[in-house]
């Protein structure tokens, strides 16, 4: 067997790993930007010492793209609320609902 085929699936398992961390970072600010998103569309108030805190445990204190991101999710979020049609927000706003309530965002 050549070196090079035992080499190259070791390299790109390495790539993954270490990339992982911004995906991980990525995904939290898309899902957390949807609920931020939807607190006023929803009708919603949201512990914000729950969110600091959800936040602290998820995100790597380094992570400086994190905000910017979230930020950017969130109003993407927010354009996106007002095309929605009555069933598509009664929806939405149920299981926004069930994941701020499991999350601790409201009791």
């Amino acid at each position: 067997m050549k070196p090079t085929l035992i080499l190259a699936p070791l390299l790109m398992f390495a790539t993954a790993v270490s990339a992982a961390p911004e995906k991980v970072s990525g995904q939290i600010a898309v899902q957390l930007g949807t609920v931020l998103a939807a607190e006023d569309f929803c009708g919603l108030t949201y512990d914000h010492k729950m969110i600091e805190a959800y936040i602290e445990k998820n995100v790597p204190a380094d992570d400086m793209g994190f905000p910017s991101f979230l930020e950017l999710m969130t109003s993407g979020r927010k354009a996106k609320q007002k095309k929605m049609t009555p069933s598509a927000k009664a929806a939405h706003c149920a299981q926004i609902s069930r994941v701020a309530k499991a999350n601790g965002f409201i009791h």
